[in-house]
């Protein structure tokens, strides 16, 4: 037995050092950790079980098949809840994909939905392994099915640590959330030669698919950190507000910030004209426990905020509309961003928290050709198919269509709330007085006195939450000091929500 385990030992050492010396130094050199070191610093301390250490390619061409085919995978915990983890190793065929190198991560994540963990998977790797063929295609479709198939199952998050391109980047892009490395992580169907060639445009690998490129520009990318380590910290950070799995509640935590505090700080928050801006994050930071927000896609779609907290140590999602960015307006990118976050949330029974000032839907051509009608219906969809609790607290303005949008209480929100200062109307006082008393003004000896006038009455009789309460379109108009006991007893009333979904294969979202 004794020259059976030296054997053992002799292989298992082999795989964990597939990679050579100088590969895993090319690694260090471009500030990248090696995709053992990635796992080791993911996982608490000694939980990592491997899986398949000890496979390799059966591929024939091949001048080496070194142990683990290029992929790291198996299980562990993560502040003692269990997860599955791949991590693609570039130090092995540039982490290429091949047909044992996929099938191992097939293997992980049916384990993943099977028993009921998130799944992790780190992506540093140079795309299809082109000795090998069609199988290596092949090999990717067996990844995509399953990531729809485990969507909405356990939470899914991808951490592109390095390139990512072609048809590599369709499984991240079909997880839940995604991580960049800033610098030195990429992500692009094309790369910069092939661009070239076909278009004529010159662009480097960091403009063309870059982390900021991809957390500004094309909303890609959920998270942006500045190193490896910083990236996989915040994912065990995200992972704290979620749940393991569709089937159980987020877990609680602790908090010493107590849930009947008054925010006295926001009574004074609201600027005396409704044109003028203030910050939304100050509201909710303000709010939820300890301060802390994990904001999600904030380098993208500026003008309206979401992200994870805690009201009395549980999670909730929030979403906001930011009037330091566009006046706060639902254009394109807010309307794909909060979409995708409420669905979110709701895939996870995360609980939905929405602050609402609204002037409306971003005006113009390019909005309309774009299809804001249908990017903001997205949004429009995705709330009223939640069925997690959801509160509304509306703050300033509330405008038409928009209003209705943003989780308003004729599309299912639970309970709707209002400051003072909020203001419930089909549009702004100035545009509906020019549209109601167009013939009036072009009769009026002094059409600005009078317009003002109009301005004034309209103001005073609609922008304003007390015609709506009449109504009961706001359960209740709010103290703003007393916002975080309102939500706090509102979402502990709202915990035993059960709403059911007509039955049926899926509903068509307008995509």
């Amino acid at each position: 037995m004794s020259e059976q385990l030296a054997r053992l030992a002799e292989r298992k050492e082999q795989a964990r050092h597939a990679g050579s010396e100088h590969a895993v130094q090319r690694q260090h050199d471009r500030g990248k950790m090696t995709a053992r070191e990635r796992v080791e610093h993911l996982l608490d301390d000694g939980s990592f079980q491997e899986l398949d250490m000890l496979a390799r390619s059966r591929a024939t061409g091949l001048k080496e098949t070194p142990y683990t085919d290029g992929v790291v995978t198996g299980f562990g915990t993560i502040e003692g809840r269990k997860v599955c983890v791949f991590s693609q190793d570039f130090t092995v065929f540039g982490g290429a994909l091949g047909e044992v190198f996929a099938e191992k991560i097939h293997k992980v994540m049916d384990l993943s939905a099977k028993i009921g963990v998130p799944m992790i998977g780190i992506n540093d790797g140079a795309g299809a392994r082109i000795q090998e063929g069609v199988v290596s295609l092949a090999s990717y479709g067996g990844i995509f099915h399953r990531n729809v198939q485990a969507s909405g199952v356990v939470p899914q998050i991808s951490a592109i640590m390095g390139p990512c391109a072609g048809g590599a980047v369709y499984s991240p892009i079909m997880t839940d959330f995604i991580y960049m490395v800033d610098q030195t992580s990429y992500m692009f169907i094309t790369g910069p030669d092939v661009v070239k060639t076909v278009t004529g445009e010159s662009v480097t690998q960091e403009e063309l698919g870059g982390a900021m490129t991809h957390a500004t520009k094309s909303g890609v990318c959920t998270f942006v950190e500045p190193d490896d380590k910083a990236c996989l910290d915040s994912i065990r950070e995200l992972l704290s507000y979620l749940p393991a799995n569709n089937l159980e509640e987020p877990p609680e935590v602790a908090s010493d910030d107590d849930p009947l505090r008054r925010c006295d700080d926001l009574t004074s928050l609201m600027p005396a004209s409704p044109n003028q801006a203030y910050d939304m994050k100050r509201v909710v930071t303000s709010v939820v426990d300890d301060g802390e927000l994990l904001e999600y896609a904030r380098h993208w779609a500026r003008n309206i905020v979401c992200g994870f907290a805690r009201l009395d140590g549980r999670t909730v999602g929030i979403v906001g509309n930011q009037p330091l960015h566009l006046a706060g307006v639902l254009d394109i990118e807010a309307s794909e961003k909060a979409a995708r976050f409420v669905r979110t949330c709701d895939a996870f029974n995360v609980p939905l928290v929405t602050f609402v000032d609204v002037p409306g839907f971003l005006p113009g051509t390019a909005q309309e050709y774009g299809g804001i009608i249908r990017h903001g219906a997205k949004l429009l969809y995705a709330y009223c198919e939640a069925t997690v609790p959801r509160v509304q607290v509306i703050t300033r303005k509330a405008y038409g269509g928009a209003y209705v949008v943003m989780n308003s209480k004729s599309i299912g929100c639970d309970l709707a709330y209002a400051w003072p200062s909020a203001e419930l109307a089909v549009m702004g006082p100035s545009g509906a007085v020019e549209i109601v008393y167009r013939r009036e003004l072009a009769e009026a000896a002094d059409p600005a006195a009078r317009r003002a006038e109009l301005i004034e009455e309209y103001t005073e009789r609609h922008a304003n939450p007390y015609e709506a309460a009449e109504r009961g379109y706001v359960d209740d108009v709010i103290d703003p000091a007393e916002t975080r006991q309102v939500l706090v007893r509102s979402l502990a009333f709202l915990r035993s929500k059960r709403e059911e979904l007509p039955k049926r294969k899926h509903g068509n979202m307008p995509l």
